[in-house]
């Protein structure tokens, strides 16, 4: 059994939201705290870590309750960066391995950083039949997103493989529906994704979207 990768003093994003393997994530940083992290990070092709909040918001405000947030996240590779005024930066961010916080520091100026390990990816296990409508009816969805609006950064067009795939099926459903944040987390936590997307096909037969 090989040892988990690790990371030291990874600087942390906490968002209300959960960002998944394989994902593209949209940011518009402004506070100062996290400006010069993710030029720095840009810099050194280095990733940061998105996790989800627990308690808190996303831009500190007088008042607000201390940050808290969930102790596994997924690593966040930039792969476009602007500037287009000062003092406000856009991303798009891809998600890539999931990890576990093993220790966490909160500097002075409001920055969170931590050791964390790596999670192993999910083992590539194909869509089983009775999960097929399921991937059928994500690609009928990306295709619509696709087309209302072709030039956005996160638009997807899937491949057979990846439409084929437990893992992939499961996390672009889990970052479409409107399930709670909680609900999102536990499932971004999952380590079967076959489980993942059984899940995900229960939410779907529900709610009638994969007929």
């Amino acid at each position: 059994m090989t040892s988990p990768l690790t990371l030291s003093s990874l600087p942390l994003f906490p968002l209300s939201s959960v960002l998944f393997p394989g994902g593209h994530l949209a940011l518009r940083v402004f506070e100062v705290r996290y400006l010069d992290m993710v030029r720095k990070c840009h810099q050194a092709g280095a990733p940061f870590g998105v996790v989800a909040l627990t308690q808190g918001r996303e831009v500190r405000q007088p008042g607000a309750p201390a940050e808290q947030f969930n102790e596994v996240g997924t690593l966040a590779v930039i792969e476009q960066l602007e500037t287009p005024q000062p003092g406000l930066i856009t991303l798009v961010c891809r998600g890539a391995q999931r990890f576990h916080i093993t220790r966490r520091s909160h500097l002075p100026h409001g920055l969170w950083i931590a050791d964390i390990e790596q999670i192993d990816e999910d083992l590539a296990v194909p869509v089983p039949d009775d999960l097929k409508k399921a991937a059928a009816a994500l690609d009928r969805v990306l295709s619509t997103l696709q087309q209302r609006d072709p030039e956005t950064a996160t638009a997807i067009v899937p491949s057979a493989a990846q439409l084929n795939d437990c893992g992939w099926v499961a996390n672009r459903w889990c970052e479409l529906l409107p399930v709670p944040l909680e609900l999102k987390q536990r499932l971004m936590e999952l380590d079967n994704p076959l489980v993942r997307l059984e899940l995900v096909g229960d939410v779907l037969e529900r709610t009638g979207i994969a007929e």
